[in-house]
């Protein structure tokens, strides 16, 4: 079985190839016709195709609750932060509209102050921003990376107790017309969200 994300074009799944062979065999100044060899039937193996849309994964009331449950313990997680990022905004904006307001009646010195105020609190942002994204970045590929896992032995074991041999990712490779037949993410989710309760731990950091 076969899970495929990244397809350019696919063919059909069920045929029967035939393939022919020509022989031809020379005789001195003349050139004999064509013998047409016995055709031999080359058999494609039997395969059933499913689709799946993974966008749908992340919907918070009709998709994995498991999703919807890890990304609020990771938004908790960074609250701090986020809230320290914000509070440096508004020091900036404060300390930048202090400055245009006051620059022609303030003490020099004081306008100096607080030109260095502003500099100090624009580096700190721009510092603890880029820190606070790669922190983030590395804890939600840890938080979720067991998720993507469980999810991609779930569709192996959902294919194989079907039958189906080709699962097509709708949500990575454009596709033109599938019959709705052959959409199998409501009942994997459904299957999953079952086996696979939104209350599973969480790893800390």
């Amino acid at each position: 079985m076969k899970i495929v994300r990244f397809i350019a074009a696919v063919a059909l799944l069920t045929t029967v190839a035939f393939i022919s062979v020509s022989a031809q065999q020379a005789k001195p100044g003349a050139s004999a016709p064509a013998s047409p060899a016995p055709q031999t039937n080359v058999a494609v193996p039997d395969s059933k195709m499913a689709l799946i849309y993974s966008d749908a994964f992340l919907d918070p009331k009709a998709g994995i609750a498991r999703f919807t449950t890890l990304m609020g313990t990771l938004n908790r997680e960074f609250q701090p932060r986020q809230t320290e990022l914000q509070n440096l905004q508004t020091k900036i904006s404060t300390l930048t509209k202090e400055i245009s307001d006051t620059a022609s009646v303030a003490d020099p010195k004081t306008i100096a102050q607080k030109r260095d105020q502003l500099e100090q609190a624009q580096t700190d942002f721009k510092r603890k921003g880029e820190d606070a994204q790669a922190a983030y970045e590395r804890r939600r590929q840890e938080i979720f990376q067991p998720l993507q896992q469980d999810i991609g032995k779930a569709l192996e074991t959902y294919a194989k107790a079907r039958g189906i041999t080709v699962i097509v990712d709708g949500s990575q490779v454009p596709v033109v017309y599938a019959a709705e037949s052959l959409d199998i993410t409501r009942a994997f989710i459904a299957e999953f969200n079952s086996k696979n309760p939104a209350t599973a731990s969480v790893a800390q950091p």
